[in-house]
Formats: structure tokens, sequence, C-alpha cells
């Protein structure tokens, strides 16, 4: 059993409201074209002609070789908050997905990384939780490895 989650409602809003990004920049304002534009909070695709954010984000709490920054995109307007065990939208609308494994000190485990068909995530995941080794897991695009969610142990 794992949960999925999305970034923290205090950060989005604080990005909502004008925030700095993990490069010291504000967040870019865009118009949404519909596809392509997962929202990190919802875990929903922002719906074409939404304003949304554009803005470097960096998935970990500090600065070390394992801690990669990235493009990513908000709702520009207040959304709620993906919770719980469920399969987002955002991790449905791709043929497949980058997965890899941190361990505690926020590195990856080694061995775990591999690009899986979206179908099988789920049976993935599982694999990789079994090692005891393995903290949490990173889901990025397989094909621009931008960072979509944090999967946890249940």
């Amino acid at each position: 059993m794992f949960t999925i989650e999305a970034l923290p409602t205090a950060e989005v809003r604080a990005y909502q409201a004008g925030a700095l990004d993990a490069y010291g920049n504000p967040p870019e304002r865009a118009i949404s074209s519909g596809s392509g534009n997962p929202c990190r909070h919802c875990l929903c695709n922002i719906p074409e002609g939404a304003p949304m954010l554009i803005l470097a984000h960096r998935p970990f709490d500090g600065t070390h070789p394992y801690a990669e920054t990235g493009p990513i995109f908000l709702c520009a307007d207040a959304c709620e908050r993906h919770t719980g065990e469920e399969m987002p939208e955002v991790l449905t609308t791709s043929p497949d997905y980058l997965i890899k494994g941190y361990g505690a000190d926020d590195r990856i485990v080694y061995g775990t990384g591999s690009v899986e068909p979206t179908p099988q995530i789920k049976e993935a995941v599982e694999h990789i939780f079994a090692r005891p080794d393995v903290a949490y897991i990173h889901v990025r695009s397989s094909r621009n490895n931008c960072y979509q969610a944090r999967i946890d142990r249940g």
C-alpha cells in the first residue's frame, strides 16, 4: 500500500502569491494549452485557457548532487490538493513514467529507476518498496524528466 503525495498546499499557496522558486525567480504566468500542463498540487491537467504558473522546483529540502531542480506547472488559482492512494489524472495521461526510489538520505537508491508503462506503475512501486532501503519514490515524466509527484509507503 502507498500514497501519492502532491506538493503541500502551503507551498503552492506561497507560489500562487508570488513566492520565489528554487532559482530565486517569481513564477511565470501563462495560459494552459490544455494538454501537457499537469498541476503538481491537484494532480490534474490544467484546463485549456486556464491561468497557470511555471516555476523551477526542487523536491528536496536542501541542495546536494541528487537534488534535481526542474520546471513544473501549477494552477494559478487555488485548487484542491490531491490526497490518497488513487492514481491521479496526471499519472494516467502518458504512456509511461520514470520512477525511482530514494533512501532516507535523499539519495537515489541505485537499481530502482525505470521507465514503466502507465498500467504497470502500481506493480513497479510495490516492487521498489519491497526494498527496505527505499524511503520514498519520485515519479517523473519519462520524456522530459519533470517531477510529477512523490509516493510514500502507506
